[in-house]
């Protein structure tokens, strides 16, 4: 139903004017009855520590800090010490695609927020118009008869003014949404940004890992050599046989054949961290250096903490709340709405008489409208909005589940025991060498023995490489130096980084 009136101003102006008045204090007065269900953080089961984190922490050759022993970071990844891994992260953060594509996510969801909060503001709006009318019409008499033209022309400036009062709380839940789904894409950004500046680090590691795995390779391609030239020369003397020289030829091409495979993977490394600092592949090298890091202490805090450091985390629990607010939106479409509006403005025939008092119109009324048969829309609407949000509180508890086991499986380390095993190999390779130029014993144990050694030595470097790389997935479980609190201060000036041109290529080797 409505109520309005449209004239020049008469005594029964005021009436009307009370009867919107009172409706607006109405509106005012029940547009803080949100309906729909209060947000509650969904709860989760979290364990009260780590099981991997007792069996490392008196290992030797890791350890896990405790939670006091380093503070919050925004550059995780200087505790390496490495200026290099330093130089390629800062190129990361400036030019990282995905990081970039984030950040827009996250000032759409910001500019979302904003028209979502319009509409608790009414909408004003200015017109004018001028409009010129011609008729004609047939006129006789007795003396004569003919055609008579006449025109009228009508002049308006009006201002509309409309507002819908949050009754039900459909604005306010809307704007609750919107927010939380801006504060989910500041953390889905962060934990780009986080994978992102992560998988460098473990790239970086891997390739430096590689480069260690090489030169073991280099140095077994130069011992069995070394071994075929003294079998060659223990056939020559006939003191070996062939088979044997044709046995160290396989080995030592197994070797060179190993080396080539492992340059394959080491510059496939090479072109990931291209792709991730955003520099094109064919342009960017990284000269070869062995590695020698060993991890640092990282602060593992208590599991329960993990909720608020992760933002994979906290984006899933903010798309839940989201999900909730929209359960409220689809509840208050079967709650009749307010709509109150007014219009004024001057309406005239003569342009010159266009603002004169004579010449004044206006509206006001308020207007209840309510959808009475919908063929059960609304309801379905809401049970949509509810089915959302029991997946995203499915979504937000394997979130959890998978954060935790993100940080076992980063805990569980080893590198003591292949370390004996390898000195242990070696030792026996050497013994073993020497009985073979004896000749007490057979090539074919000296190439068990070498086989050997070059297996314990190539466990080594992975376990060496792999504890470096399961360091920086820890930090990267843990949330590297984030927190939630970080959602609200969040700006996304993050830019699509230009794409570089030949003039513009820059010397991109890492010295």
């Amino acid at each position: 139903m409505s109520f309005a009136q449209t004239t020049r101003p008469h005594a029964g102006a005021p009436r009307l004017l009370t009867l919107a008045l009172a409706a607006s204090t109405l509106a005012l007065t029940l547009a803080g009855c949100a309906v729909g269900p209060d947000y509650k953080r969904p709860a989760v089961t979290v364990p009260a520590s780590y099981k991997e984190a007792s069996k490392d922490a008196a290992a030797d050759g890791w350890k896990v800090a405790q939670p006091a022993d380093q503070a919050d970071r925004g550059a995780w990844w200087t505790i390496y010490n490495d200026p290099q891994l330093d130089a390629l992260q800062d190129k990361l953060n400036q030019s990282n695609q995905t990081v970039a594509q984030y950040a827009a996510a996250y000032r759409q969801a910001r500019a979302l927020v904003s028209e979502a909060r319009a509409a608790y503001f009414p909408v004003i709006s200015a017109s004018a118009g001028a409009t010129r009318q011609g008729a004609s019409s047939h006129v006789s008499s007795s003396s004569s008869s003919g055609t008579l033209n006449s025109t009228t022309n009508s002049f308006t400036v009006g201002l509309d003014a409309t507002w819908e009062p949050d009754l039900w709380g459909k604005v306010s839940r809307t704007v609750s949404s919107e927010r939380a789904g801006q504060q989910g894409a500041a953390a889905d950004l962060a934990n780009a940004r986080l994978s992102a500046q992560g998988t460098l680090a473990q790239t970086w590691f891997s390739l430096r890992s590689l480069d260690a795995t090489q030169k073991l390779l280099d140095d077994t391609v130069v011992a069995y050599t070394r071994s075929l030239q003294l079998t060659q020369n223990q056939y020559a003397q006939g003191v070996a046989a062939r088979s044997d020289v044709i046995q160290a030829q396989t080995q030592l091409q197994s070797a060179q054949a190993a080396a080539i495979d492992n340059g394959v993977a080491r510059a496939q490394d090479e072109h990931a961290i291209a792709v991730l600092i955003g520099e094109p592949a064919s342009s960017f090298s990284i000269p070869p250096s062995p590695l020698d890091a060993t991890p640092p202490a990282v602060p593992a805090q208590l599991p329960s903490a993990l909720l608020e450091r992760r933002p994979d985390i906290a984006s899933a629990e903010r798309k839940a709340a989201a999900a909730n607010e929209q359960i409220g939106v689809a509840i208050a479409a079967f709650f009749p709405t307010l709509t109150l509006s007014a219009t004024g403005g001057f309406q005239s025939s003569v342009l010159s008489q266009l603002l004169q008092a004579p010449s004044r119109v206006w509206t006001v009324g308020p207007e209840l409208a309510a959808t009475l048969f919908d063929a059960g829309l609304r309801q379905a609407q809401t049970d949509a909005a509810r089915a959302a949000y029991d997946q995203q509180v499915a979504v937000y508890r394997q979130t959890v589940l998978a954060a935790f086991q993100d940080v076992e499986d980063n805990l569980a380390q080893e590198i003591v025991v292949q370390q004996a095993a390898v000195n242990s190999a070696r030792q026996a390779l050497d013994i073993i060498l020497n009985q073979y130029k004896a000749g007490t014993v057979g090539y074919v144990s000296v190439l068990t023995a070498q086989t050997t050694a070059f297996t314990a030595e190539q466990k080594l470097a992975n376990i060496a490489g792999q504890r470096m790389v399961s360091s920086v997935g820890l930090v990267k479980a843990l949330g590297g130096g984030w927190d939630a609190s970080q959602m609200n201060r969040e700006r996304g000036d993050v830019a699509a980084p230009a794409p570089q041109t030949v003039a513009q290529k820059p010397d991109v080797t890492q010295k």
